[in-house]
């Protein structure tokens, strides 16, 4: 390079840039002096950038030794640099710049401050977000060279703003009046302005003292003030240039004057206005000298987008549309996940050419995992360059468990999250952990919540080992009582951060070193160290970070309480991300946007291209409006989906591209990009549909791949197992449901499928009514006969104290006991009431009893068992049959029809004398007492049958229709289908999904589908 050469340059975009890039600076310094290379200096928008220059110059020199120039992102200025030069002002610029979590818990701490007088309990976490919108703001501010104190002019009394704008302001004096004081006092500098004055420090000082050798300043659109200053030194330097990225000259001037800020070449536009250069002014870089070439379509495919993404009305020449669609793909998917299947067997595709590399770029890091996961189905491991959470990586996620445990004091829940995790040891051997947290799950906490504490959670294991026991399961409860001393230990490793929750507040510091002593004590296990499995992986060195810098960080924060320490880790470890280190493919890459610019694939797919998500949405500032911003000038929210446009239209270019999106995103509609709209209507409807039907081949191809057939409407099931599998032994209350829903009984008794309790649920209508049962039973047993003195008054006391002792239990659900112990009250009113009239004309003879049927049957003997909730007796002998309910009895029509048939199938089994403790007897009455609670308490609800049948004839009938039942299913032919009876659906249903009964039936009669 000698001579005036042109000060500014582009490379088209379609080829490889960086290759470009390095090619045209061999051409130049390459030759002659052998070391003209190395005095050079090139600055890129990234550190990617700077990898994948020095990557290029060992391509296109054909593996020979260089001495390469000095390479460097935009924003890493080297300070000593400019202290040995003596770069004027240059003192400015090395003032420390205050952490980004320091900064944070500052701004959270004036936030709580704000908001002691506002709210009516200060929420750490909710102020740690809040921090982090008004770092935002503050890097904003600091980025456009506004000063603080120009917010003052925005006056919250401002009549042309709302009402809540003026709120904002008010709050917004953290900004204005408190925080220019903490920097001070942190003898500090915001990030963005120490870069800014780096940035401006370099700038003077090389228009003071021109460096000797070459400056190339490559691949920057400028959007910084600051980075655009320092382009226009670098532009003006006597051996100093700018190339900038696809530099779009055919958009008509008229139309160039007056870009939008969502316009793909807003920032270049700009750039050049800034620097006072006309757009014809800028010269091809590759225009002398050679370089690698772009594709040949790459051309007239720019001109496509470029009159795409401009609004340009003119109409394409066909010669540059039928080029710019060569080796174009528009796929159209019916949700992510056929999505993310056409591109990973895209991206695998593009290995079988051992040459040829391939790249996702997506914003939507759903869409990116979701295809790295596809991928590694085939052992191909690409990692996402934009990073994953750091939140979501095992450590930390494991860390989050860990205070969660901690701060709900061993709740089911978080106990069993926690303790599942890969991470939890608690000093055993993984497998010896595994089996003892199964057995906690399974045998002890399902069903309803226990409360808190270590106290309640061994009363909890207690109250299962001792039912264990009375049903003669002594394995079960021996594991069960392993439990106790399992427990005890873990909250011993738990307790030194469960004692500072439940004590006075702490600081953060204290908390997050507690915190990570416990998670290693947790995750240790026989033989390996706690910090030997925690910190390892490629999460650990920034995990360990975050929380050394937590602890340095949160110096003058306000003493925490336990309880909020949990969501404040959550809040301030959000959006940190975590990047592999190891382990990429070298020829597949999943790229964000901003770690695609300057990069290069023979296969570009642009997926996720739905509006919101490609482009993204621009939102709402949660500060300012937009006449707001525009005021306190401030760049619009749309201004980065101008530079999003660039990047989509940058990667369009290239020689083989692949456009995805997926028709619903979560089950609901999307809006295909803009960009494709607006692609779609420069190409023509034609060409469009011909580009989408070449697409759908992707999806056929994706069905061969996975050998996926036509999908078939599912059936309803019918299975026939033989009869010898069949159950020769069913329950009263399982008749109902062998009636309307044999399927449960085939699910329940031949595939022996029990479902399990949920975890920590809410007590519901099983929990009820099992409180209920045992009150009852309690009570008949201590008063079995007679009206004792008092009457109704000692019946109600007595009731009360049963319920208060039922209840008693540590591992009792403390919502029933919070719930229906006060309900309870106008049962027990009830109940007394009834007590002193009923045994004024009858006789208790049992509560809570048990029998066995004996029906004979053509597949053999069939077992019929039953339990009555009270039996009672008539002066006559006869007896009467009563069932508790907490929830609606059956309708009547149920009953008149048989399908209610549990309380005259156990009148049979009270007049065949098979109840333990009643004889045989005729059964005179049957009835359901609703115990509802509120203000009836409860009602008496006689047995209904049709007009002119008796009790005797409704036994019967039941009886009979059971044998037939039982004669029916004898038959292997006959099939446990899932609801057979139109417009009959039981009322609770385990097994419901397993039928699959969404998939066929038609109406909740469950009449769909082929038997």
């Amino acid at each position: 390079m000698t001579g005036a050469a042109p000060r500014l340059y582009t490379i088209a975009p379609g080829g490889p840039f960086v290759d470009a890039l390095a090619a045209g600076m061999l051409a130049r310094l390459g030759d002659g002096d052998p070391f003209a290379l190395a005095r050079a200096t090139v600055l890129l928008p990234t550190r990617r950038a700077v990898r994948s220059l020095r990557e290029a110059f060992g391509r296109v020199s054909g593996g020979r030794a260089l001495l390469l120039p000095r390479m460097m992102p935009l924003g890493d200025i080297d300070e000593d640099e400019l202290i040995v030069i003596n770069a004027p002002d240059a003192d400015a610029a090395f003032q420390p710049v205050i952490g980004g979590l320091r900064r944070q818990l500052l701004l959270a701490r004036l936030v709580l401050s704000f908001g002691g007088a506002r709210w009516s309990e200060a929420d750490p976490a909710q102020a740690a977000e809040l921090a982090a919108e008004l770092a935002r703001l503050l890097d904003s501010l600091e980025t456009e060279r506004i000063d603080f104190s120009a917010l003052e002019k925005l006056s919250p009394d401002d009549e042309n703003l709302a009402r809540h704008w003026g709120d904002v302001l008010t709050f917004l004096r953290i900004i204005t009046e408190h925080w220019p004081a903490h920097l001070k006092e942190e003898g500090a500098v915001g990030p963005a302005q120490h870069r800014d004055a780096l940035l401006a420090a370099r700038a003077r000082a090389w228009a003071a003292a021109p460096p000797s050798g070459w400056v190339v300043a490559a691949g920057s659109t400028g959007s910084i003030p600051a980075t655009a200053h320092l382009l226009a030194c670098v532009a003006g330097l006597p051996q100093g240039c700018v190339v900038l990225p696809g530099l779009d000259r055919d958009t008509p001037d008229a139309i160039w004057a007056d870009l939008p800020e969502t316009h793909a070449q807003f920032g270049l536009a700009r750039l050049l206005k800034h620097m006072d250069v006309a757009r014809a002014a800028v010269r091809d870089w590759d225009e002398d000298w050679p370089s690698p070439k772009a594709p040949l379509h790459a051309a007239p495919r720019a001109r496509i987008i470029g009159a795409a993404l401009s609004g340009d009305v003119r109409t394409p020449v066909d010669d540059d549309i039928a080029k710019a669609c060569a080796g174009l793909t528009w796929v159209e998917c019916p949700a992510p996940a056929e999505e993310a299947a056409v591109i990973a067997l895209a991206l695998r595709g593009a290995l079988e050419n051992t040459e040829a590399t391939a790249a996702l770029v997506t914003p939507d890091r759903d869409l990116a995992r979701r295809v790295a996961a596809r991928l590694k189905r085939w052992d191909i491991a690409v990692d996402d360059s934009a990073g994953c959470p750091l939140a979501t990586s095992p450590a930390a996620t494991f860390l989050r468990l860990v205070a969660e445990m901690a701060a709900g004091r061993l709740a089911a829940v978080p106990l069993l999250a926690c303790l599942k995790h890969p991470l939890a040891a608690a000093g055993l051997a993984r497998k010896a952990h595994l089996d003892r947290v199964r057995d906690l799950d399974r045998l002890v906490l399902r069903g309803p919540a226990t409360g808190p504490g270590l106290e309640s959670l061994l009363a909890r294991v207690n109250l299962a080992a001792e039912d264990a026991t009375r049903r003669h399961q002594p394995e079960t409860a021996a594991r069960i009582e392993a439990l106790a001393p399992w427990l005890e230990g873990i909250a011993a490793r738990l307790a030194p951060l469960t004692e500072m929750m439940r004590g006075s507040p702490r600081d953060v510091a204290t908390l997050a070193r507690a915190h990570g002593a416990v998670a290693e004590a947790l995750a240790a296990t026989d033989d390996t160290s706690g910090a030997a499995r925690l910190w390892r992986g490629d999460e650990a060195e920034p995990l360990a970070a975050f929380i050394s810098d937590l602890a340095a960080s949160s110096a003058g924060f306000p003493p925490l309480r336990g309880r909020d320490y949990p969501a404040l880790f959550n809040a301030l470890l959000a959006g940190r991300v975590v990047r592999p280190r190891f382990g990429r493919h070298p020829r597949l890459h999943i790229w964000g946007p901003l770690e695609a610019r300057l990069q290069h694939a023979d296969v570009m797919i642009l997926g996720g291209l739905n509006e919101g998500t490609w482009p993204p949405d621009a939102g709402n500032d949660p500060w300012m409006s937009r006449p707001m911003r525009k005021s306190l000038g401030l760049p619009l929210p749309e201004r980065r989906i101008g530079l999003a446009a660039h990047d989509f239209a940058q990667a369009f270019c290239a020689g083989q591209v692949i456009l995805t999106r997926a028709h619903r995103v979560g089950g609901t509609p999307t809006v295909p990009s803009r960009w494709l709209q607006r692609l779609a209507n420069t190409l023509g409807e034609a060409r469009t549909k011909a580009l989408k039907r070449e697409g759908a081949i992707w999806l056929k191809r994706v069905e061969a791949a996975e050998h996926r057939l036509p999908p078939l409407l599912a059936a309803r099931p019918a299975p026939k197992p033989d009869l010898k599998l069949r159950p020769r032994r069913l329950s009263v209350t399982e008749i109902e449901t062998w009636q309307i829903n044999p399927y449960a009984i085939y699910a329940r008794h031949v595939l022996r499928l029990s479902p399990l309790d949920p975890i920590a649920a809410d007590p519901g209508a099983a929990e009820r009514g099992s409180f209920i049962h045992d009150v009852m039973e309690k009570f008949h047993q201590q008063f079995p006969k007679g009206v004792p003195d008092g009457g109704a008054a000692t019946f109600f006391q007595a009731l009360c104290d049963i319920a208060t002792e039922v209840l008693g239990p540590k591992g009792i659900a403390p919502g029933l006991r919070a719930i229906w112990g006060p309900r309870f009250v106008d049962i027990a009113h009830w109940v007394a009431a009834e007590e002193v009239r009923r045994r004024a004309v009858l006789r208790p003879l049992a509560a809570e009893t048990t029998g066995r049927l004996r029906i004979e049957a053509k597949g053999g003997p069939f077992i019929l068992t039953g339990r009555a909730d009270r039996v009672d007796a008539h002066g006559d002998g006869r007896l009467e049959i009563v069932d508790y309910k907490t929830g609606a009895p059956p309708t009547q029509t149920d009953q008149k029809r048989g399908f209610a048939p549990q309380l005259p199938l156990l009148a049979a089994m009270a007049e065949a004398g098979v109840l333990d403790g009643v004889r045989p007897a005729e059964v005179a009455d049957m009835a359901y007492w609703h115990l509802k609670g509120g203000v009836d308490g409860g009602l008496v609800q006689r047995f209904a049958r049709e007009p002119g049948i008796e009790t005797a004839d409704a036994v019967r009938a039941a009886l009979d229709g059971l044998r037939k039942l039982i004669d029916l299913f004898d038959d292997n032919d006959t099939p446990y289908a899932a609801y057979p009876v139109p417009g009959r659906m039981p009322r609770f249903d385990d097994y419901d999904h397993l039928a699959r009964a969404p998939e066929w039936a038609t109406d909740t009669g469950g009449d769909g589908g082929d038997e």
